[in-house]
């Protein structure tokens, strides 16, 4: 796990999380290491594996939380809510608040990409998620994300649109009575974190289009989706 300075920023870190977990034994200690450690640092072990774990325990934690803030709202758009609280772009977010590149450890391409920044945020604040599970249990998982969710989820309900544009741009296409929007999606980038990775055109009948890029073929068909629905917005 590296030199005492390292743990000893790693229990800091920690006792920012969760308080009431602190201090941390050897052996949780090198969880968290692990979690924030990113491939591209070439050290093992690695985050990939405690990401893996934190996308099951983020989905099964979000959907206690959205069946216990929201107990009448229909199955529906309780997934719909979960989709934006598990998103990368959620991900990210939640990494920036952490402050979280305070205490990873990434290659030095890596870090010589400040485009790759959201992608790092997001995949290791997953893993971060991982690892606390397995330190602290899904209970500690659930208490430490419900107040960032309960503000997310209030701003998702006020504007259901937010952060999903693809919704905006299919409801409006359909109330004019043109259809649904074709989306038409490509890999042109084999780069990890490449935020340009895919690229997507949006069209819709009457000769309207509009592209976008992405990390992954989802932003990349809602940069395209929120680029159309700027074009008409503007005429």
């Amino acid at each position: 796990m590296g030199s005492s300075d390292r743990q000893q920023q790693l229990q800091a870190f920690w006792t920012q999380l969760l308080p009431a977990n602190s201090p941390l034994p050897i052996e949780a200690l090198a969880l968290l290491d692990e979690a924030l450690t990113h491939t591209s640092s070439g050290v093992t072990p690695h985050h990939e594996q405690l990401e893996f774990l934190g996308d099951a325990v983020l989905r099964l934690a979000a959907s206690e939380f959205i069946a216990a803030a929201y107990p009448q709202m229909p199955v529906g758009e309780r997934s719909s809510l979960r989709a934006q609280l598990v998103s990368d772009r959620w991900l990210a977010e939640l990494g920036e608040t952490l402050g979280i590149e305070r205490w990873w450890r990434i290659g030095p391409k890596a870090s010589g990409d400040p485009t790759a920044a959201a992608t790092l945020q997001a995949e290791l604040s997953e893993a971060l998620i991982g690892a606390m599970f397995k330190i602290a249990g899904l209970q500690s998982v659930q208490a430490w994300l419900t107040p960032h969710w309960q503000r997310s989820a209030e701003a998702v309900l006020a504007d259901p649109h937010r952060g999903n544009s693809k919704s905006a741009l299919q409801e409006w296409s359909q109330g004019q009575g043109l259809g649904l929007p074709q989306y038409s999606c490509r890999e042109v980038s084999h780069r990890h974190g490449d935020p340009r990775r895919f690229h997507c055109s949006v069209t819709l009948p009457t000769d309207l289009s509009a592209e976008g890029w992405g990390g992954s073929r989802r932003e990349a068909e809602q940069q395209a989706a929120a680029s159309l629905l700027d074009q008409l917005v503007s005429c």
